[in-house]
């Protein structure tokens, strides 16, 4: 019983993500610095001279509980497009360097789909002689 949970552990693709887990925190960290630090002020010079933030009041004046701010969320879009980038460019890319050099295809084009003449399902592989969904015969 623990040797097959050793073996699980041990297993490349456990680390592989163990670790891709352990850069992906050291990045939110630092582009979360960077949203806080650099995004927050542009995006509050921006708001202009409204003391509370660049949004609507829903309630009382004043009252930060019924502020609708967009501010927030503008940053908030900012920081996961930028972390997106960071793991896409850090990660993914030379993953997939790697996997190509030992012969294996990761994060490739999705294979091609074709459309159900009879039920207009779209979600069909292109080599398909049977839809799935109606059972129709289907041309090749």
């Amino acid at each position: 019983m623990l040797k097959g949970f050793k073996n699980f552990l041990l297993r490349g693709d456990v680390i592989v993500v163990s670790i891709g887990l352990i850069v992906a925190l050291a990045f939110s960290t630092l582009i979360k610095a960077f949203t806080d630090y650099i995004i927050n002020p542009l995006v509050s010079r921006a708001e202009g001279s409204h003391p509370i933030g660049l949004g609507v009041q829903l309630g009382q004046s004043g009252n930060a509980s019924t502020f609708v701010n967009f501010g927030g969320l503008i940053s908030a879009i900012v920081y996961f497009v930028i972390f997106m980038a960071v793991l896409y460019f850090v990660l993914v890319l030379p993953y997939k360097h790697v996997a190509a050099r030992r012969g294996r295809v990761v994060f490739g084009d999705p294979s091609p789909v074709k459309t159900c003449p009879e039920c207009l399902q779209s979600d069909l592989p292109a080599a398909a002689r049977k839809c799935w969904h109606c059972g129709s015969d289907q041309p090749v």
